[in-house]
């Protein structure tokens, strides 16, 4: 074996230990029964974190999320609500506070329901319907307006709490015009300053990422490596953003290393987009 080889392959070891930033950490990730959401709870109990896996509909993948972050030593519990309804996310909220007395971490990931189809009719201002806007408004920013809403009680009387939203990188770079869908992400950016700004009194820091095409996830699983390739070539680092990738850079916003970030709307895509 080369020196180069076995820098290499020490360098892909570490890439793939999870430090213990988050022990005993409470969180809530919204969306995570599977996709991007599956991946952040996971690396966020490997890390240390207790976490509230959250889904709508899809219980046998959330469990399947709990599962397996308890076989490998984490602790999780998966929970049922609808992000749209106040009164179902502040219970889910008080569950948490009921198990474990704190909440010190959210994570705004969950989406509607969305096909990310080029030749849709919400991708051209001429066809585009208010009711493909209102569903994607009520689902993304609704849900992280009750959700914060749900946990600032609690982050409060804590006086600290980190708030993450998740948003995409077409809000900055739209190669494809989902007016709908980039509409309702952009305005996460927004929610994500107000809020900043008026809860850093309280010890609650509040960011956004903004990831890209990920590899893979539900969204790109009908990408070809040749599109993942193409897209690798454009970036400074020469290479596709895995979600696992964009899961440590939720870690990272999540822990106490970034204590004096707050009001930030990050890429996380390779250097494709520098917002």
């Amino acid at each position: 074996m080369t020196e180069s080889t076995s820098t290499q392959n020490a360098l892909n070891k570490s890439h793939s230990v999870i430090p213990a930033l988050l022990t005993d950490k409470v969180a809530i990730v919204t969306g995570a029964s599977r996709g991007l959401g599956a991946q952040i709870a996971q690396q966020m109990a490997a890390a240390g974190a207790i976490v509230c896996v959250n889904y709508l509909n899809s219980k046998q993948a959330a469990e399947t999320v709990v599962a397996d972050i308890i076989a490998t030593g984490g602790r999780a519990f998966a929970y049922q609500a609808d992000v749209t309804e106040l009164e179902q996310v502040q219970a889910m909220a008080a569950e948490v506070i009921t198990r474990h007395g704190r909440i010190d971490i959210l994570v705004n990931n969950a989406l509607p329901s969305y096909q990310f189809n080029p030749s849709a009719a919400y991708t051209s201002i001429e066809t585009v319907k208010w009711s493909h806007f209102s569903q994607q408004m009520n689902g993304i920013v609704k849900g992280a307006v009750n959700m914060v809403q749900a946990v600032l009680p609690q982050m409060k009387a804590q006086q600290v709490g980190k708030i993450i939203n998740i948003s995409t990188n077409l809000v900055y770079n739209p190669v494809v015009t989902y007016y709908d869908y980039t509409t309702a992400k952009s305005a996460l950016i927004g929610l994500t300053r107000n809020l900043a700004s008026e809860l850093g009194q309280y010890g609650i820091r509040v960011n956004l990422l903004a990831g890209g095409l990920l590899k893979t996830t539900d969204a790109s699983s009908l990408t070809t490596e040749e599109v993942f390739d193409y897209i690798a070539t454009t970036t400074p680092l020469r290479q596709a953003t895995s979600v696992a990738d964009f899961a440590n850079s939720v870690l990272l916003m999540a822990s106490d290393l970034s204590m004096a970030i707050t009001g930030q709307s990050i890429a996380v895509d390779g250097g494709l987009t520098m917002p």
